[in-house]
């Protein structure tokens, strides 16, 4: 049996129940899913049950234990298995097609895993991934919310966020110290934002990182000239912003920097 390892933040998942529930929330419809750390494989084997039109189903799995177990116990000709690192794996190297994303997420990366998501929002039409409940919350939360914050943002912008439920650490072993929860993340019919993408992933960090600040005061430091604009986000916090305000506010900051830039020649 695989013994799971505190490192890798491993707490594989026990109950059949919760794991057939998981996949549940799955789209059926798809034929070409991503299984992120299956660990035994709790949620592999009903992704191969449950999903019926699935043609192509891709295990990345960073523990060798893990894949030496899935190998020896699952044979199945629309299975493949990739002994890799999901955060530094190029992802056309498992598929080139559209696909959706599954997995027990461990803690300790899960934020990573959802910013790896966004990096590869053309190819995911789908995730579903079970992850801290206080990271599920977050992604969720509304603006207007203490929760609400960076990755807030910048999925919403591109996914439509559903909290699906919470589970409970006594199904998992060992048993985490917090609560988890599923989400299911359904990419919206945007294929791109109506601003500068890469300022607005930079706008949306500089101001979450100083969130007791007002907007103003946190971009002094790219905009010397903001004291002089009255624009009303300005005097805002970053949580009163929903995501497509940030859309606006990134189109202001771009037009000021280059505003500022034609000044100074």
């Amino acid at each position: 049996m695989v013994k799971p390892k505190k490192h890798l933040g491993q707490h594989f998942l026990k109950d059949q129940n919760i794991a057939q529930k998981i996949v549940e929330c799955l789209n059926a419809n798809f034929e070409n899913v991503v299984e992120v750390g299956p660990g035994t494989g709790i949620l592999t084997e009903p992704l191969l049950n449950r999903i019926p039109k699935l043609k192509l189903l891709s295990l990345v799995e960073i523990d060798s234990e893990s894949v030496e177990y899935l190998k020896d116990n699952f044979n199945d000709p629309r299975l493949h298995i990739y002994e890799d690192n999901f955060l530094k794996m190029n992802i056309r190297n498992v598929t080139t097609e559209e696909f959706s994303l599954i997995g027990n997420f461990p803690y300790n990366i899960s934020s990573q895993i959802l910013f790896k998501v966004i990096e590869n929002r053309t190819q995911i039409s789908q995730v579903v991934g079970m992850i801290q409940k206080e990271v599920a919350e977050r992604i969720a939360s509304p603006h207007g919310s203490k929760a609400y914050g960076i990755l807030s943002v910048l999925l919403q912008n591109w996914f439509n966020i559903e909290y699906c439920f919470t589970v409970n650490e006594n199904v998992f072993y060992p048993p985490p110290k917090v609560k988890s929860a599923v989400v299911r993340l359904t990419r919206n019919d945007l294929t791109k934002l109506d601003c500068n993408e890469v300022l607005l992933f930079k706008v949306v960090k500089m101001v979450f990182n100083q969130r007791r600040k007002t907007i103003r005061n946190t971009l002094k430091s790219i905009l010397p000239n903001i004291s002089q604009s009255d624009h009303p986000y300005f005097s805002k916090r970053p949580e009163q912003l929903s995501p497509t305000d940030f859309i606006e506010l990134t189109n202001v900051v771009s037009q000021m920097t280059s505003d500022q830039s034609s000044n100074t020649k």
